[in-house]
C-alpha cells in the first residue's frame, strides 16, 4: 500500500489518480514516484489552474505602455542623437577591454529538443553549418574559442540543459572534447521542471504508470539553477562579473559583442537587451515596453492587436522593439534576484501533452489538451537598475532555427542563408568577394566578427583579394 501520508496529501488536492498503478510498480518505481509527488507544490499547481495566482492583466498594461528608451540603429551608426548619451566607439573599447580582462562569461540555454525539426535529439546537436555541417553547439563553443584567441583570455561557458537534453548533451560534448573549450571553462547544469495538468480538470498528467509528465520550467528557472549548480560560485572564483545570455537555436548571435557589452558597462546597467525592429504589428516577438519607470517585455500573445498596430507621427510602429532573447546580465544582479526567484510570474501555455489515461494506455492528443507552467527570465527586467535596449538588425544577430523545411521562415535553409550572407558580408568588407550562389562559412575559431576577418586577411591568406567560386569553409 502507498504511504498513508502520501494518500492524504494527494486526496486534499484531488490528485489520487497518481497512485492508480501503484500495485504494479516495482519498489524502486514506487520510491521514485513518491519522490516526484513530494517534490511538487500541489497548492501552487491548484492555484495556477484555478487562476488564483496573481497574473498581470497584460492587455490593460499594454494600453498604458510607452516605447522604451533605446540605442537605435541610427545612434549606433552616428546618424542620430542617442537618448542614452552613449558613444558607439567608446562602447566598443569598453566592451573589448572587459572581455580581454576576463570579466565576461557566456550563458547558453540549450534545453530544447529538435522535435519540430523532425530531429529527436537536443536541438543543439542539429547540424546547421552550410558548408561544414557543424552543429549549433559546435558553432557556439567554437565562438568561445575564437573569442579566447582574439582577446588572449579564457571565456567560460555556462550551459543550461533540461532533463530531456542533459545526458545526451553532456555525452556529445565529451565525445567532441567541448569543441576546443578547456574543461575548466565549461560548466553544464540542468534547469528545473514543472508538471503539466489536464486543461479541463486540473489533474496532473502522467508520462507513464509510475512517472509524472514534467517539462522544463522555462528560462525563468535559470537563476535558481545557476545557484543550485554552483555556477555562481564558479563565476566569483573566476572573476566573471557579467554574462552574455542567448539561446542555442540562433547561430548568428554576436556572442560577447564588444559594442553591446560596452553599452551595458557605460550605462552601468544591470540588464541590457538586444531588440530588433518589428516588421509588422503581429510579428511573433515579445515587446519591450515601459510601464511607468520600469522596463518590461509583454509577450506577443498577450499584446492586444489594437495596441500593436499603433503608429507614431512618422507612421512607424509605436511599439517597434522586438525581443530576441539576447541579454547581458550583471552577475551581482542575478545573485540579488535569487531572493525573487519565486516571485517571477508564471506564464500558462496550452500544449499537446502525450499522457497515460485511466486505463494505462498512452494517449497522443491531436489538439492542445494540457496547461504547462513556465517562468521567463525577461520578467527580471522590471527588477533591474538602469536597464537599456539596443537595436540591431536581424542580419547582425537573429536567425533562430525553429521550423522544419517548408515553413515560411526559421527553417534550416532560412538560417543557413543568413549565415552565408553574414559571412559573405564580412569577407566583402575585407576585399574578398564570393560568387553568386556560392556557399561560404567562416570557422569561428579563425574569426568571430568582421573586424577579425579583416585582420586575418591583412596578415596574408590564400584567399586575400580573390573571388571565392566554390563552397568554402574559411579558416577550417
Amino acid at each position: 500500500m502507498p504511504p498513508q501520508e502520501l494518500v492524504e496529501r494527494l486526496k486534499a488536492f484531488g490528485q489520487q489518480h497518481l497512485l492508480a498503478f501503484w500495485d504494479g510498480l516495482s519498489s524502486e518505481e514506487q520510491a521514485q514516484l513518491e519522490r516526484e509527488i513530494v517534490s511538487i507544490d500541489l497548492e501552487l499547481i491548484q492555484s495556477l489552474f484555478k487562476g488564483n495566482v496573481d497574473q498581470p492583466d497584460w492587455a490593460a498594461e499594454a494600453r498604458r505602455a510607452e516605447p522604451p528608451p533605446a540605442m537605435r540603429l541610427a545612434d549606433r551608426q552616428g546618424c542620430g542623437q542617442s537618448v542614452l548619451g552613449l558613444s558607439p566607439e567608446e562602447a566598443k573599447t569598453s566592451g573589448a577591454n572587459a572581455v580581454a580582462g576576463g570579466t565576461i562569461g557566456i550563458l547558453l540555454v540549450a534545453g530544447g529538443q529538435g522535435s519540430r525539426l523532425g530531429f529527436e535529439h537536443p536541438k543543439g546537436m542539429y547540424p546547421i553549418g552550410p558548408v561544414s555541417n557543424a552543429t549549433l553547439l559546435e558553432i557556439h563553443l567554437k565562438k568561445a574559442v575564437g573569442l579566447s584567441n582574439k582577446y588572449g583570455t579564457s571565456v567560460p561557458v555556462y550551459l543550461m540543459t533540461s532533463p530531456v537534453t542533459h545526458d545526451e548533451t553532456v555525452a556529445f560534448l565529451a565525445e567532441h572534447k567541448n569543441f576546443g573549450v578547456p574543461e575548466s571553462d565549461v560548466l553544464v547544469f540542468c534547469q528545473g521542471t514543472m508538471p503539466a495538468v489536464d486543461g479541463k480538470t486540473g489533474k496532473l498528467l502522467m508520462a507513464g504508470k509510475g512517472e509524472l509528465f514534467k517539462s522544463p520550467d522555462g528560462h525563468g528557472g535559470t537563476v535558481a539553477a545557476l545557484a543550485a549548480s554552483g555556477a555562481i560560485d564558479h563565476m566569483k572564483r573566476r572573476g566573471v562579473e557579467h554574462l552574455f545570455y542567448f539561446q542555442v537555436d540562433n547561430p548568428i548571435v554576436p556572442v560577447c559583442d564588444a559594442e553591446l557589452v560596452g553599452y551595458h558597462l557605460l550605462a552601468d546597467s544591470e540588464l541590457t537587451s538586444i531588440a530588433v525592429a518589428k516588421q509588422s504589428p503581429g510579428e511573433k516577438l515579445g515587446n519591450f515596453v515601459m510601464l511607468g519607470d520600469r522596463l518590461h517585455i509583454i509577450e506577443y500573445s498577450d499584446f492586444p492587436d489594437d495596441v500593436a498596430q499603433q503608429r507614431d507621427a512618422d507612421q512607424a510602429l509605436k511599439f517597434w522593439a522586438g525581443s530576441i532573447a539576447v541579454h547581458v546580465f550583471g552577475v551581482a544582479f542575478l545573485e540579488r534576484m535569487l531572493g525573487y526567484k519565486d516571485a517571477l510570474p508564471f506564464h500558462i501555455a496550452h500544449k499537446k501533452v502525450p499522457h497515460v489515461n485511466a486505463n494505462g494506455d498512452l494517449v497522443e492528443p491531436s489538439e492542445p489538451n494540457a496547461l504547462k507552467f513556465e517562468r521567463f527570465i525577461f520578467d527580471l527586467l522590471p527588477q533591474a537598475a538602469r536597464p537599456i535596449v539596443v537595436e540591431y538588425t536581424e542580419q547582425e544577430c537573429f536567425a533562430p532555427l525553429k521550423n522544419a523545411p517548408g515553413a515560411a521562415k526559421d527553417t534550416p535553409e532560412y538560417v543557413q542563408r543568413f549565415m552565408i550572407d553574414q559571412h559573405r558580408e564580412w569577407l566583402a568588407a575585407a576585399g574578398v568577394s564570393v560568387a553568386e550562389g556560392v556557399a561560404v562559412e567562416i570557422d569561428p575559431t579563425w574569426a568571430v566578427d568582421a573586424t577579425e576577418v579583416a585582420k586575418r586577411l591583412a596578415t596574408g591568406s590564400e584567399i586575400s583579394g580573390t573571388t571565392i567560386t566554390e563552397p568554402t569553409y574559411v579558416g577550417g
